[in-house]
């Protein structure tokens, strides 16, 4: 993973860095000191079954707002179209509904995405896969209604059955793919973080060298904020039912994705049962660590990288981070109160956020 270093700043107003399916509080971001010109473009939209929010200086003959708008659309489209499980004429589906042992030809980018997930699954020793789908929904956290009960130990061996990442087989070079067994991929641990990075990548394109790109709480940035420092992000506090910020951070030129699992659970009998569900043992996480913070060169991985961390608890993901050189911040519970454990690589940004203050 490429190294990235901590911008620092002096200025006030954060932008919330939040769990998967949050929204991006812009409110504010122009408040305190002076802007400089051109002033920035705010845009924004629907996607993934979220929001994305994009915001950036312009620059002299380039495109016109709405231009950019159409063009970040149909990128968004694009990916829609390849990695949603939604929609039944995806590639992703398409793929899905392949027999067992035949190839398919997939794009470049899903390949691309798919490599990178099978990358992440091996390094975290499982923790990770992109067929744990059948589990998601056995536990009542996919499209279907929420679980009023558990499932029996003998309907999780089953949906295990139908889980494992080393029952796909991607051939690279030429563009294809397989499933050796029937499962099913879904890239929604991913899939965000990759939309974010080919908005950024458009952006970049035109010349754009500030900017902001955000997409169900995954972002990226690059260059200045239009205040003319770095842009300023807050990792949230994990309070269900409250909005608090836990620390804040100043990046340039760097991808920052959160996943937690303290807004999306449900509770039998006064116990809590996560949506992070761990593909090794078939069940929700039953650790103390409730929120991961990760920050990279490219938002695909970063957004992947949360979610592995998240299953794998507090201990074996400061393991995992210091043995990749991940910059990671965590959250753990102990008792009423939220302990903060980091990583070697996220020390930087925690000593540039404690010169803002």
């Amino acid at each position: 993973m490429a190294a990235l270093s901590p911008s620092q700043s002096h200025s006030s107003g954060w932008l919330f860095c939040r769990a998967a399916l949050a929204v991006l509080a812009l409110a504010g971001l122009l408040l305190g000191g002076c802007q400089r010109q051109p002033l920035p473009v705010e845009l924004s939209g629907a996607t993934m079954g979220t929001t994305w929010h994009v915001t950036y200086l312009p620059v002299a003959g380039g495109l016109e707002p709405a231009e950019v708008q159409a063009e970040l659309e149909d990128l968004l489209v694009a990916v829609n179209d390849s990695m949603s499980t939604w929609q039944p004429d995806s590639e992703i589906s398409r793929f899905n509904r392949s027999a067992p042992g035949d190839w398919v030809p997939v794009s470049a980018p899903f390949a691309e995405v798919v490599a990178a997930a099978l990358a992440l699954g091996d390094l975290s020793g499982g923790a990770y896969d992109v067929t744990v789908g059948p589990l998601v929904e056995l536990w009542g956290f996919g499209p279907a209604r929420p679980r009023m009960d558990l499932p029996s130990a003998a309907a999780i061996r089953e949906r295990r059955e139908q889980v494992g990442q080393q029952f796909l087989e991607l051939d690279a070079a030429r563009g294809r793919l397989r499933r050796l067994r029937e499962v099913e991929l879904d890239l929604s641990s991913i899939a965000k973080g990759y939309a974010v990075d080919v908005l950024a990548e458009a952006l970049a394109a035109q010349q754009i060298a500030d900017f902001l790109v955000e997409v169900g709480g995954e972002m990226r940035v690059a260059g200045l904020s239009p205040r003319g420092d770095a842009w300023r992000v807050a990792i949230e506090r994990p309070q269900p039912g409250a909005r608090s910020v836990a620390l804040g951070i100043a990046l340039t030129d760097a991808a920052v994705a959160t996943s937690g699992d303290y807004r999306n659970y449900f509770e039998v009998d006064g116990r809590r049962y996560s949506h992070s569900i761990d593909p090794r043992t078939g069940r929700p996480v039953q650790h103390d660590l409730v929120s991961v913070t990760v920050i990279a060169a490219d938002c695909m991985r970063a957004d992947a990288w949360a979610t592995a961390l998240t299953v794998l608890g507090a201990e074996e993901a400061l393991a995992l981070a210091e043995a990749q050189g991940l910059a990671v911040y965590l959250l753990r519970r102990d008792g009423e109160r939220i302990v903060p454990v980091y990583s070697s690589a996220f020390e930087p940004w925690l000593e540039a956020s404690n010169q803002t203050h």
